[in-house]
């Protein structure tokens, strides 16, 4: 798992807003993009990575977000890792990004605490 979350530090990662960004600076991500409102197609035409990760809210309206955003980055050639979500999602009770750091802090999930490493 550490080998996977070096690699996904380096990439850009979209999230919601200024918590979400905050939180995973607090993690040691530093290329993130904070949607803050902002047009989804405005978002995309200023990325100019190859491949970024969404982690957008893993809640309703952050599904209906990572929707839009697929959709439009595919659109536009980049492509979109899911790794890292799609492991939050499925081994950690998480549902919003700007919890990461408190959460992993707590150890809630053995697995997850090793993302901190």
């Amino acid at each position: 798992m550490e080998e996977l979350i070096g690699k996904i530090k380096g990439k850009p990662a979209i999230v919601e807003g200024i918590k979400d960004k905050k939180a995973l600076e607090s993690l040691g991500f530093r290329k993130i993009i904070a949607l803050n409102s902002r047009p989804i197609y405005k978002v995309v035409e200023g990325i100019k990575a190859k491949e970024v990760i969404i982690l957008t809210d893993l809640d309703k309206e952050g599904k209906k977000l990572y929707k839009k955003l697929l959709d439009e980055l595919s659109r536009n050639g980049i492509k979109v890792d899911n790794t890292f979500r799609d492991y939050l999602f499925k081994n950690t009770e998480l549902r919003q990004m700007e919890g990461l750091p408190k959460y992993l802090n707590r150890g809630n999930n053995n697995k997850a605490r090793c993302l901190t490493r």
